[in-house]
């Protein structure tokens, strides 16, 4: 038989939450996967009864009494379990009953679900991204061509014809023309790649922050709730800017068009976050940016199309801006998100910090 210093070093190493109760379904051990995923310290538990860490529900409390009694194990799938920090988790969890050290002992294998289910969602917006920017540049490219064409055309015919009261018309030809070629050099997104130096993510909301407030004449209130350890990240500040600019002034022209511009309120969140998943790539450490308003929210027919060019919840809007801003952040290799209800709407940007290397992981 392997020591038990060896096997609990396994246990101490696997990615799986694993915990081991009692009889009495008191915790006598968890790995620090199941310190991580629950958010508790194994030491402080100990000794606690299940129920302190998670719920589930009385059925599922009942069949972890059956399996201490019948020794038979069972396995949940998708359970919500409300943790005692308030969260909730959706995860598969297996209950196996052992008899080790003549007692009785129930072990607990929970698989989140939640981070699957993110990945999934990441993974499929980032192809509906991917598309649609294809879409867009074999558009652009099919509109640019004949408008240069129109352009030149028009150009010509003005120096051919007799009257000048007629340039009026070639005019107004070659105006159209740019206005629809500025059209789709804006839908197409900043040209040149990210210049890439160490900013602070707190210098760039600060500077967005001044300007939308300079917009509001000052009314509107702005609320920061940063954490101060977030380290610089690698990004192009301009780029950021206009990405970061362009939700803050959808969320004060939706707040302007609902309400007086004092009773509207915009919170930006930082945080960190650890092993992150982007995509197909982990990153050691992502910064994540949260824009909060309290506008009128996002129509759920458009909800999800909201990133696609040329769509708008406002009759006066381009249907560009977050379109610009989702190209920008891919190309920080970072992710968008949004969510969205009456009064609360939420744009939660991530980016990934570099290492102590220097270099994103």
């Amino acid at each position: 038989m392997l020591p038990e210093q060896f096997l609990r070093q396994i246990l101490d190493n696997l990615t799986t939450a694993v915990l081991l109760l009692d009889s009495a379904l008191r915790v006598n051990y968890m790995n620090p996967a199941a310190e991580m995923l629950l958010e508790v310290s194994g030491q402080r538990v100990n000794g606690q009864h299940v129920t302190s860490l998670f719920s589930d529900s009385v059925g599922s409390l009942q069949s972890l009494r059956n399996t201490v009694s019948t020794g038979h194990p069972f396995t949940k799938r998708e359970a919500q379990l409300q943790l005692g920090n308030g969260q909730c988790l959706m995860a598969d969890y297996s209950v196996t009953p052992v008899n080790a050290l003549e007692r009785n002992w129930i072990l607990l294998e929970i698989l989140p679900r939640d981070r699957l289910l993110r990945i999934t969602k990441e993974e499929a917006q980032l192809s509906k991204q991917e598309v649609t920017r294809v879409l867009v540049r074999g558009l652009a490219h099919e509109i640019k061509n004949p408008l240069g064409g129109i352009r030149g055309a028009a150009q010509l015919l003005a120096r051919e014809l007799p009257e000048a009261a007629l340039h009026d018309y070639t005019d107004v030809i070659i105006q159209e023309v740019d206005r629809l070629s500025n059209l789709v050099d804006r839908m197409l997104g900043p040209y040149q790649p990210p210049t890439l130096s160490r900013i602070n993510i707190h210098e760039i909301t600060e500077h967005v922050c001044s300007l939308v407030q300079a917009e509001a004449h000052g009314q509107l209130q702005i609320q920061r709730d940063y954490d101060p350890s977030i380290p610089d990240l690698m990004g192009d500040r301009e780029q950021l800017i206009q990405a970061l600019l362009n939700i803050m002034r959808n969320a004060m022209q939706a707040i302007l068009s609902e309400r007086n511009a004092s009773d509207g309120s915009i919170t930006l969140r930082t945080r960190t976050l650890r092993q992150f998943t982007i995509g197909a790539r982990r990153h050691r450490l992502v910064c994540r940016l949260e824009i909060i308003d309290n506008g009128p929210g996002i129509a759920p027919g458009i909800v999800d199309s909201i990133f696609y060019p040329m769509v708008s919840g406002r009759a006066d809007g381009t249907g560009l801006g977050l379109s610009i801003t989702q190209n920008i952040i891919t190309r920080h290799h970072g992710l968008i998100e949004c969510e969205s209800v009456p009064g609360c709407t939420t744009f939660t940007l991530f980016l990934p910090l570099p290492t102590t290397s220097g270099e994103e992981e």
